[in-house]
């Protein structure tokens, strides 16, 4: 693998870092509290890492990785607001943060024939594994905006139990993509989260039982 492809890489393994952080400092806060947090770093793990897993998508070309974190972003954001973090951000981190989905999502526009040819009908990527990593990013993805959903109905940020359920899901379609596609990145990302998905479930079941 040349220089550059090795730089990809550690973009990649670094969103995957903070990926990984988020749900293990989740994880711990949850183990000690003996039911399943939401908490601040969460968020803020979650932006960084999907900001730079926009970046590291974009350079494989990969249109699942980037689908997935279209939907995502903002979010996370919202979230970040519910937590009352998002005030004390910096303007200017604000802008970039808010504007780089945007700012994507017009040079996809206005390169959209380059774009069609480099992420979706690239030869070494068959068209039905692009449709089976984005159905996975998708179901993903779609955990945040039940999260979403869940979370503005109850009025605070809060992670339920449907969440880790579809998070087990995805994440068992995302791995096996990841090994279609020799994605090293994709693969050890994910088995990582799988663990702690499979515990919040159970700390969730026994803080249920505990409230009855």
């Amino acid at each position: 693998m040349e220089l550059s492809g090795w730089w990809i890489v550690a973009i990649g393994f670094l969103a995957q870092g903070f990926f990984s952080a988020r749900i293990i400092v989740q994880w711990i806060l949850s183990e000690k509290s003996g039911k399943v947090e939401s908490p601040i770093l969460y968020w803020v793990f979650s932006i960084i890492g999907s900001w730079l897993f926009l970046v590291y998508g974009w350079f494989r070309h990969d249109f699942a990785i980037i689908f997935g974190q279209f939907i995502t972003f903002y979010i996370y954001l919202w979230n970040l607001h519910k937590k009352d973090a998002w005030k004390g951000i910096n303007p200017a981190l604000k802008a970039v943060l808010l504007g780089t989905p945007l700012l994507a999502a017009g040079f996809i526009a206005y390169n959209f024939d380059s774009f069609v040819e480099s992420f979706l009908r690239a030869e070494n990527i068959p068209m039905w594994l692009v449709v089976y990593g984005s159905l996975g990013q998708l179901v993903f993805a779609f955990r945040f905006v039940y999260q979403l959903v869940y979370s503005a109905y109850r009025g605070e940020s809060l992670l339920p139990a449907g969440f880790w359920v579809l998070s087990l899901v995805a994440c068992g379609m995302i791995i096996s993509y990841g090994i279609i596609r020799a994605d090293i990145v994709l693969v050890i990302g994910q088995s990582v989260g799988f663990i702690a998905y499979s515990r919040n479930l159970v700390i969730g079941a026994r803080q249920h039982k505990q409230q009855q």
